[in-house]
This record gives C-alpha cells, structure tokens and sequence, in this order.
C-alpha cells in the first residue's frame, strides 16, 4: 500500500503511520500542522513523505494523493466547543474538507479511503450499549458535520462504487495527547494535573462512564481497516464501561499516588453514559482492543 494520512502529526495520526510503516506501507503525510507536530513523526524513514497542506485546498490534495493507492483520513477540527463558538470555520474543515479529500480520492482512482467518523454522532444514547445502527441525533455542530460525512460517504460509495470505511471512535486516549489543548480528552487532562500536583477537576459526580480505548489500538484498527473491504461505519470501542471515579482510582495506581479531587458542577449538554458493542468491529476488522487500562494509563504517565 501506499496510503495518504491526512492529519498524520496528529495524536491519532502520527500512531498511525508507526503502525502503517511496520506493517510496510509507503506513507504520504499530509498536514497544516495547526495542531499536529513534526516531531511526532519519525525523523527520518525511507518510506515515509511528509508534505504540509490544507485539506480544503484541492490542489495541495491531489498533489498528495499522487501514486497513493489508499487513504486514511484524520485531517478535522475536532473540538466540539471550537465548534460550537465558530460552526462555519468547523463545517469547512470537517464537512469542505472531508469532500475534498474524498473527492480527490475518487479522482485519482484510489482504492480505498478510510476516514475518523466519532461517537459523537449518537448524542444522547437512547440505548445501551450502542451499535451501529442506533439513532443518530447529535448535540453539536461536530457531531453533526460527523454524520453529515458519514452520509457522503454512504452516497458515494452507491453513485460511484467507493470503497469507503468511517470509524466512529469513542474516548481515544494515549501519548502526544495534548493536555493544554481545547479538546484534549479527560484522560490526558487528568494525566497533567496529577503530574503538577493539582487537583483532578471532575464535573459531576465522577460516577459518568465512557469506553477509553487506547490509541495504539486505534491505530491498529485503522491498518485493519485499510485492509479489508467492508463498507459503512464501524463503532471503535473496547466495549468495556468505566466511570471517572474508577479512571481516577487506575491513574492513582499507575503513578503510585492518591489523587485529590475537585467536584465542580456537571458540564451544561454532558452526556451522563456512553458505551458501545463491539459485535461488527470483531466482524469488519478482526479483533477488539484489548490494551488494559492500567497498561494504557502508564504507557501515557511514562511517555
């Protein structure tokens, strides 16, 4: 393969292409480098390419899609707040970008595009756990441009024959996970404070769950993904429920210390339980991710 990773300095994205060049895959990276960071790629690999470039621009695209024969599209904004203070900005990356590079795929006759979809799509469970199949009623402009890629790729793949996979992540997790970051995830977040000393800030009561899933195995669900040849949206999960009050207890454990923790009041549109079923991604991709949380959690404290 020769795959196009659009967003590859990324958290998610840099894994990726580690895990794209040990499986021996020549990678094209393709990043505005607004958020991602040279230095998460490797310095220098013989089959490793790394141009800087706009998703929404066409021709920084096809220039990029030159001689790829795959596509693996994490290139977004994916902030929900960012989204909701500036939703024009956010459509135009998440929503214009996302077709271009699509687009620019079907053009250059690529064999297959894979691209981030999110969690975000469902808002509020109606039930749980979540499938693929669950109603889709998002609360942010995010979630909403999530599902609006999903039905692109959904209408190109029945007007032109596209091979086109999106992997509907939940709570990613791991190393380069910018804490200082807008939307940074709650783990990394945790991670930071517990290094300075300062209290663990949980909004509620802590009893909340969510599915983390670790990035490494999110990489390898991309590679697989790449793969195989099923179309649709695949949920990308460990299955497993774990309250922040239980996170906080595992990163206790993992840095050998008690946390302090500051309860302040619930986040306005916080979404009380998430959880998912991993039936269709053991079918589509071969395997559930199986990295312990413990595991994860002090891969991330060691980084």
């Amino acid at each position: 393969m020769t795959v196009l990773v659009t967003g590859g300095a990324g958290f998610i994205g840099s894994h990726s292409v580690e895990a794209l060049l040990a499986a021996g895959a020549q990678v094209v990276v393709l990043d505005d480098f607004s958020t991602g960071k040279r230095s998460n790629l490797p310095p220098e690999h013989p089959r490793l390419t790394v141009r800087s470039g706009d998703i929404r621009d066409a021709q920084a695209v096809a220039a990029a899609l030159a001689g790829a024969t795959h596509v693996l599209h994490l290139a977004a904004q994916v902030s929900v707040r960012a989204s909701v203070d500036d939703p024009v900005d956010s459509s135009t990356r998440n929503v214009s970008g996302f077709l271009t590079v699509i687009d620019g795929a079907r053009r250059a006759a690529v064999k297959r595009v894979v691209y981030a979809s999110s969690a975000a799509v469902y808002g509020v469970p109606a039930q749980l756990p979540l499938d693929e199949a669950a109603s889709c009623l998002p609360l942010s402009p995010y979630g909403l441009e999530k599902l609006v890629d999903d039905q692109y790729a959904a209408l190109f793949a029945a007007l032109y024959g596209q091979s086109l996979l999106g992997l509907r992540y939940f709570n990613v997790y791991g190393p380069r996970q910018d804490p200082a970051s807008p939307y940074a995830g709650v783990i990394s977040r945790f991670a930071a404070q517990l290094a300075a000393g300062a209290p663990l800030t949980v909004f509620g009561d802590g009893r909340q769950t969510r599915d983390f899933v670790f990035v490494k195995d999110v990489a390898r669900a991309n590679v697989a993904a790449l793969q195989c040849d099923h179309g649709g949206v695949v949920n990308v999960g460990t299955g497993a429920r774990v309250s922040l009050l239980d996170l906080i207890a595992a990163l206790g454990r993992c840095a050998g210390r008690t946390p302090q923790v500051r309860f302040d009041p619930p986040a306005p549109g916080d979404i009380r339980d998430s959880a998912m079923t991993p039936a269709r991604m053991r079918e589509v991709l071969g395997f559930v991710p199986g990295t312990a949380l413990d595991e994860g959690l002090r891969a991330l404290l060691h980084a």
